[in-house]
C-alpha cells in the first residue's frame, strides 16, 4: 500500500532561544555534521518510504537550502515521489498563515491526496530518534487501522508534558487526553500518525468547519476520532526519543551521544543518517591538546593546550591554547580565543569567543544553559553567567558592562541594514 509522509516543519521554536532567531527549528543545527530534521527525513528513506512533503513556514530559507531537490536521502525525483517543500500562500479560499498542525495539513490536503495514497504518515521535523516506520505501516495494516499514533513511555513526572494515552489489551487506544496535570499513565504520544487517506480528509474537513477547535492534531483530531469510536490503536515504540524543542532538551540530547553506549549509534552503517555536508580537511588536534568523551567534526583546529570534555564541536571550530570548553555545544566555525573558558554552553555558527572570556558555567544545583547567538563576537576578557543569553549579529559596543548575568538577553544596537 501506497504511503505518503508528511513532515510538519513550520514551527517557530521561540523555546530554543537565539538558535531559531534566523532559522525554523527542523533545520537547527545537531550533533556537529547534521540538522534535526535530517533524523526524521532518514527514518523515512531507511523505511523505504521516499515520497515526502514537507510543511514549512517559519523563516524557512536554511531548511530549503538544506533539503535541495533530496539527493542526500535518495528523494530528487523528478515524477515518481520525492521531497517537495510547501509553505503557506494566499488564495482565493480560505488559504493563510497556519493556525495549528491539522490547519497547515488541511490547507495542503489538495497537494497531499493526488495519486491517492492509500496511507498518510504525519511526522514532526523537530524530533531525535531512529524509527522503523515500514514496521508501523504493517502493524496499522493488519489491525485495520483508521489511525495509528507510535506511543512510547515516560517517567510519570514527565507525563504532563506529553499527550497521555489509554489502551486496552490489543492496543486499541481508549482514552487520551493532551498534558494532564496528574497524569493517568506513562504511555505517551509521540506526535507520529498513520492515518487511511479517507479517515484523515474526513477528520481535517470536520475540524476545520469547528470554529471552537485550535486546529491540533494533539488537542483536537485524536481526542474526537477516539469519541466517535474510529478504530486507533497505539504502536509501541522502545527506542530512544527526544523533542529537542527547549535550550535544556537540545542541550541534554548532545550528552546523551557522549554517553557509553551512545543514545543513537551515528556510526550504525545498518541506519545512516544521511545529511547534506560540505567537504572539509580532517581534523587537527595540536600535541598537547586534551580531549575527553566528545565528538569533534571535520575541519576544526585543537591548538596545544586546549581542553574540550564532554562536548560537540561542528565542522570548522577553532580552539586556540588554554582554551577550555566543558559540556557545551559548539557550531560550524566558531573560534574559541586562547584562555577563554566555555562551559554549559551553546555557541551558534560563526560567533567569535574572545581571549580569557568566561561564558557559562556548571552550577552544582541547576541546569543553566548559556547562549550566544550567530555571529556575535564576545571581547576579551567578558564573563557571561550560566543561563545569560546572548542575542545575534551582538558585537562588544553593545554590551552594557563586561559582566552578563544570569537573567540577562542582550542585543544588538544596530539597524538591520547595519549588520
Amino acid at each position: 500500500m501506497k504511503t505518503r509522509a508528511i513532515i510538519l516543519a513550520g514551527g517557530e521554536g521561540s523555546r530554543l532561544g537565539v538558535m531559531t532567531a534566523k532559522r525554523t527549528k527542523p533545520a537547527v543545527p545537531f550533533a556537529g555534521k547534521y540538522r534535526i530534521i535530517d533524523f526524521t527525513l532518514s527514518n523515512c528513506s531507511n523505511s523505504g518510504i521516499f515520497d515526502v512533503m514537507i510543511l514549512a513556514q517559519y523563516r524557512p530559507q536554511s531548511l530549503i537550502e538544506h533539503i535541495g531537490a533530496g539527493g542526500p536521502w535518495d528523494m530528487n525525483r523528478e515524477f515518481t515521489g520525492g521531497v517537495r517543500i510547501l509553505t503557506p500562500y494566499k488564495a482565493r479560499g480560505a488559504s493563510d498563515w497556519y493556525l495549528g498542525t491539522a490547519d497547515a495539513v488541511q490547507q495542503n490536503f489538495l497537494f497531499i491526496k493526488q495519486g491517492k495514497p492509500e496511507n498518510v504518515l504525519i511526522l514532526s521535523g523537530d524530533h531525535i530518534y531512529e524509527m522503523n516506520y515500514d514496521a508501523m505501516v504493517a502493524f496499522h495494516n493488519d489491525q485495520g487501522a483508521d489511525l495509528t499514533m507510535a506511543t512510547i513511555r515516560v517517567p510519570l513526572s514527565e507525563g504532563s508534558r506529553f499527550g497521555i494515552v489509554g489502551v486496552g489489551d490489543d492496543y486499541r487506544v481508549t482514552s487520551f487526553v493532551e498534558k494532564p496535570k496528574d497524569p493517568p499513565s506513562t504511555l505517551a504520544n509521540m506526535g507520529v500518525y498513520l492515518f487511511n487517506l479517507d479517515t484523515l480528509d474526513t477528520a481535517l474537513w470536520e475540524d476545520h468547519q469547528d470554529n471552537d477547535s485550535s486546529h491540533d492534531f494533539g488537542k483536537d483530531i485524536l481526542p474526537r476520532l477516539i469519541a466517535q469510536g474510529k478504530r486507533v490503536f497505539a504502536f509501541p515504540y522502545s527506542g530512544y526519543w527526544v523533542d529537542v524543542g527547549t535550550t535544556s532538551s537540545y542541550w541534554q540530547a548532545h550528552m546523551d551521544l557522549l554517553n557509553e553506549p551512545p543514545s543513537i549509534d551515528l556510526n550504525d552503517r545498518s541506519w545512516i543518517i544521511h545529511t547534506r555536508t560540505q567537504e572539509r580537511p580532517p581534523v587537527r588536534i595540536a600535541s598537547g591538546a586534551i580531549i575527553k568523551d566528545s565528538m569533534i567534526t571535520d575541519g576544526c583546529v585543537i591548538a596545544s593546550g586546549a581542553e574540550i570534555e564532554r562536548s560537540v564541536l561542528a565542522p570548522g571550530v577553532v580552539v586556540k591554547s588554554g582554551a577550555i570548553i566543558r559540556e557545551s555545544i559548539i557550531l560550524t566555525e566558531c573560534v574559541i580565543e586562547s584562555g577563554a573558558i566555555v562551559q554549559r554552553s551553546i555557541i551558534d555558527k560563526r560567533a567569535h569567543i574572545g581571549a580569557n572570556a568566561r561564558v557559562g558555567e556548571i552550577h552544582p544545583d541547576e541546569l543553566r544553559i548559556c547562549m550566544v547567538g550567530k555571529h556575535s563576537i564576545l571581547p576579551e576578557g567578558v564573563v557571561v553567567e550560566g543561563g545569560g543569553m546572548i542575542a545575534t549579529d551582538v558585537i562588544p559596543e553593545d554590551l552594557p558592562s563586561m559582566l552578563i548575568r544570569s537573567d540577562d538577553y542582550i542585543q544588538t544596537k544596530r539597524l538591520p541594514y547595519e549588520l
